[in-house]
């Protein structure tokens, strides 16, 4: 989860004081910011917001992070999807970032789907495994970011983009769906290809017939 702060500066020759907004950090490091304000004799009225809206004191803040310290948070996904147009299949690659506590985790996956109709629909079909791969963790009630290189997927999602193609709009339906299965605030990222190499290289590896997955611990 990311947060926002929110605070008051006071000046030692003014009455008015100034108002100050973070960009969104992480939990961690809000936390972190919040305990150094709270020292100061010069800032008042530290409010938190995360990124569902919800206001919290730095108290209420602490006492959260208590609870969250052993589930596992700040899920971030990658996905790419590749096709073959002869064969009508789709290789798909995700790649998922979570913290457990101290611990950082990755887990990296691909699989092959038949009767895709098109590049489109392979990345909608990443997706939703990414989505399976959270179940399969039984991540309910979290915030994730997904990071992909498919503007159509993302922006149909964000609603920005209409979609019209039935193919892609039972995808969409049944990727929603899942989504408010697991509760979860979604955040959408669009990157570039540059950026997803690791989820574009076990798209095409599942094409290959290498199949992976793996879950590691990372330093």
């Amino acid at each position: 989860m990311k947060y926002k702060l929110e605070y008051t500066f006071q000046m030692k020759k003014k009455k008015e004081g100034i108002h100050f907004t973070s960009d969104w950090i992480q939990s961690a490091l809000a936390l972190e910011m919040g305990e150094e304000l709270e020292k100061r004799n010069d800032t008042k009225d530290l409010i938190f917001y995360d990124e569902k809206g919800t206001s919290w004191t730095l108290k209420e803040l602490r006492k959260l992070n208590e609870e969250m310290e052993e589930e596992p948070h700040d899920f971030t996904v990658y996905f790419d999807g590749g096709y073959h147009k002869e064969t009508k299949t789709a290789g798909i690659g995700v790649v998922l970032f979570f913290q457990q506590g101290k611990k950082k985790f990755r887990v990296r996956a691909n699989e092959l789907f038949h009767d895709i109709l098109s590049n489109n629909e392979a990345e909608y079909a990443a997706l939703f495994h990414a989505l399976n791969l959270l179940e399969e963790l039984e991540v309910r009630d979290v915030t994730c970011e997904v990071k992909g290189d498919s503007q159509v997927v993302l922006k149909q999602l964000e609603g920005e983009w209409p979609c019209y193609e039935e193919d892609l709009n039972r995808w969409l339906d049944r990727i929603e769906a899942k989504i408010k299965k697991l509760h979860l605030n979604m955040i959408y990222t669009s990157i570039g290809r540059n950026e997803n190499k690791e989820a574009d290289k076990l798209a095409t590896q599942s094409l290959e017939g290498k199949r992976i997955y793996s879950k590691m611990q990372l330093i």
